[in-house]
Parts: structure tokens; C-alpha cells; sequence
């Protein structure tokens, strides 16, 4: 037979669970709240704050909130969609862009941290109809398979080639090895990426 249970025992459990959740309550951030009660509203707690820069030679003035990336302010308010949302971590390269002059990785920094900055996409790259030297050579030379990461590659070798450090194909694959292709086209990109730097073409 079990034994019965002392409702002095059950109250006092009552209790403290009670009194747990009010805690927890109490010492919540209001914000946390607000944003926990409607998901769907929570972008909407965010205060946007106003943004210009140049992207691909075009001035840009637009109200971002501030957690935003430069890589999903690209995608999704501008859909400059030839940046690649690939890791999101800053380990792949597929959403690798210039930023004046510069090659980085547009997911690991905020739209808000480019306020006056120059910015090139792969969009940004060819001249109306006409191909970048680097994209031409990425056909030629068939350098890309499933072609997803191919425009961070394409953006990665353009700043390769600037920096001067493609003088070798041990050098270009050191200063390539930011940018992953999963389906293994390494040889012809650095027979891509030696071709323009030997074609002597400005890039």
C-alpha cells in the first residue's frame, strides 16, 4: 500500500514553482517579453537607423536595423543575390565582396559598420555585357561545377591577383584557402586565377 501524500509537501512544491516562474518573470528583460509573446513582431522591435554607401558604383541610402548583416542586407533589402549565403560563419567564402578594395566576408559584419564604404559585389564585377577578365577565365578553364560558390571564388581571385599574391599556384592556393569548393574544382580555379595574372589584364 503506498503511502499517502502530505498536502503540506504538495503546497509547499505548489509554491516554490510558483513563486519560480514569478522570478524568472520578474528578472526578464522587458524586451525578451514583448519578443517572446509575438515572433513574428520581433523584427519590429528594433529601431532601424539610416545607412548610405556605395554598392557597385551606385549610392545607396537605406534604413537597416542594426543587427543586420552586410550579407543579408545585400540578399534581401538590395537582392544582389549573387552573394552566397553559404556557412554564414565566415568559413566558406561564398559571400566573400570588396569592401574598398578589400576582399571580406560580408556575413561576419553589419550593414551598419559600412556607413561611406565602397562596396563590390559580383554583380558589380563585368562592365554592362562585358565579362570581368576573371569571369571569362572561370569559363574558360570550366573552373566552377555546381557554381555555388563561384561568385565568392571569382570576388576571392580578384583580390588575389590584386594583392600580388598570385605568383604561384602554392601561392595562389595559400590565399585562396578562404574560399571552399565542395565539388573540388581547385586545379582550374588556380589555372583560372594564373591565366589573368599572366594575361597581364587590369582587374
Amino acid at each position: 500500500m503506498l503511502p499517502e501524500k502530505d498536502p503540506r509537501n504538495e503546497n509547499r512544491r505548489d509554491f516554490l514553482k510558483q513563486s519560480s516562474a514569478l522570478m524568472a518573470l520578474a528578472i526578464t528583460p522587458p524586451l525578451v517579453l514583448k519578443a517572446a509573446a509575438n515572433d513574428e513582431k520581433i523584427a519590429g522591435l528594433f529601431e532601424k537607423v539610416p545607412v548610405s554607401m556605395t554598392i557597385n558604383g551606385q549610392k545607396v541610402q537605406q534604413s537597416v536595423e542594426p543587427r543586420v548583416t552586410l550579407l543579408d542586407f545585400l540578399r534581401e533589402q538590395l537582392a544582389l543575390t549573387g552573394t552566397k549565403k553559404g556557412c554564414d560563419h565566415g568559413q566558406c567564402g561564398a559571400c566573400t565582396v570588396h569592401v574598398n578594395g578589400r576582399r571580406i566576408n560580408s556575413c561576419l559584419t553589419l550593414a551598419v559598420m559600412q556607413e561611406g564604404n565602397e562596396i563590390t559585389t559580383i554583380e558589380g564585377l563585368a562592365q554592362g555585357e562585358t565579362l570581368h577578365p576573371m569571369q571569362v577565365a572561370f569559363i574558360e578553364h570550366d573552373a566552377f561545377q555546381c557554381g555555388y560558390c563561384t561568385p565568392g571564388q571569382i570576388m576571392s581571385a580578384v583580390a588575389c591577383v590584386r594583392e600580388g599574391h598570385a605568383g604561384s599556384p602554392e601561392q595562389i592556393r595559400e590565399f585562396m584557402s578562404g574560399n571552399i569548393c565542395r565539388c573540388g574544382a581547385y586545379d582550374n580555379i588556380v589555372h583560372a586565377v594564373t591565366a589573368v595574372k599572366d594575361g597581364g589584364e587590369k582587374v
